[in-house]
């Protein structure tokens, strides 16, 4: 029921019209298609608790939507949104944590900042530095990859604390915080840079001092909400590819006839039906581990294995789907090049597909090594 809900209101909603528009703007974001997402369907708020006005459902419920916005290339901030109701979930019952969330459901856009620029996901990543002072704290330092580009009001900065992690609530007009669009390969996913220079941040704006594990946490739920992306940019390519080869018309006979076309297709589909079964699987290891019912390695599997399918699955129909198309792929006119831009710029979002593969086979080596200890 709520993925027909969600394709109806997408089908009518934003099409790749739309997409086309967004890219043109400044902002790369449909604002009035955001605006309508936010006070008819309520998509914002899934993740955030209901005690904080939101809808109190969870991750599974999240890449059902998520799974359709890759879908129609939808080009709102709703991942970004999903991201921080995440970071915010790792603060319990903090007052300052209920006001963001409350926020979010709003649909008041926040940013987490956590990425440096030379992009190592994770705690070694982080480029910010907090430092003790008499008022507080002063933070330095640069990050990228912010997932709202330049349009968020508020920043959740993760900043190294000696060894450790902080988390800082930031004001983007706030002296000393320049926040600026990041050049992109899908001008439809806005990235922003953030940098700091000695910027005073108050006690009670410090909303962690011990947030390296939430982090990455974080980071694979993260890749949980993007690999539903993934899946649905690469079932989009899926299916127009199909539906062009079944009209194309070459020596006397459809394309979709030949062999070797419908082997090319089957590819395709077998890279997105296992994506796709790998999706369902993380995002319920996602839930488990909400609740803490599931480890954070039984969540960091999950999260790899997805991550490193869904980033190949996407990736491959896109770029197999331009072949099927032929020259026209290329050309603005049709939409599967549109969907080939996402593709390669999710992929190499949060730690490209083979980083994961490498994420997993260190932990299988690891398990390996404590049996045979």
């Amino acid at each position: 029921m709520l993925k027909d809900s969600v394709e109806g209101f997408l089908t009518e909603n934003a099409d790749s019209g739309i997409v086309r528009q967004a890219m043109a703007s400044e902002s790369g974001v449909d604002e009035n298609l955001w605006q309508k997402i936010c006070a008819e369907m309520y998509w914002q708020a899934i993740l955030v608790p209901e005690e904080c006005g939101g809808l109190g459902l969870g991750l599974v419920e999240a890449v059902i939507v998520l799974e359709q916005m890759g879908r129609f290339l939808t080009p709102v901030p709703l991942a970004a949104g999903i991201q921080s109701a995440l970071a915010l979930r790792t603060l319990a019952d903090q007052p300052q944590a209920h006001t963001l969330l409350a926020g979010l459901a709003e649909g008041r856009l926040l940013g987490l900042a956590h990425t440096a620029a030379r992009p190592s996901w994770g705690v070694s990543g982080v480029g910010v530095i907090a430092n003790s002072t008499v008022n507080g704290w002063s933070l330095s330092g640069e990050a990228r990859f912010i997932a709202t580009g330049d349009l968020a009001t508020e920043l959740l900065v993760v900043a190294k604390i000696g060894s450790d992690l902080g988390l800082f609530r930031l004001a983007a007009d706030q002296t000393g915080v320049a926040l600026s669009k990041m050049p992109t390969m899908d001008q439809t996913r806005p990235m922003g840079i953030l940098q700091l220079h000695d910027v005073t941040v108050d006690p009670e704006s410090c909303l962690s001092l011990d947030w390296a594990e939430q982090l990455e946490a974080v980071l694979d739920y993260s890749r949980i909400a993007l690999g539903a992306e993934q899946v649905g940019c690469a079932q989009a390519s899926l299916d127009q590819s199909v539906a062009y080869v079944s009209e194309r018309v070459q020596f006397g006979r459809t394309i979709a006839s030949y062999q070797a076309i419908k082997h090319k297709a089957a590819d395709m589909m077998l890279k997105v039906e296992s994506a796709r079964s790998l999706l369902y699987y993380a995002a319920c290891v996602g839930d488990e581990a909400l609740t803490d019912a599931a480890s954070s390695e039984d969540l960091q599997e999950a999260a790899a294995m997805l991550a490193s399918s869904a980033g190949d699955a996407a990736f491959f129909c896109a770029g197999t789907g331009i072949q099927l198309h032929g020259g026209v792929g290329i050309t603005e006119e049709y939409d599967i090049q549109l969907y080939f831009k996402r593709a390669r710029s999710m992929e190499a979002y949060l730690g490209r597909p083979d980083e994961q593969r490498e994420v997993l086979a260190a932990m299988l080596l690891d398990q390996g090594g404590s049996h045979a200890a």
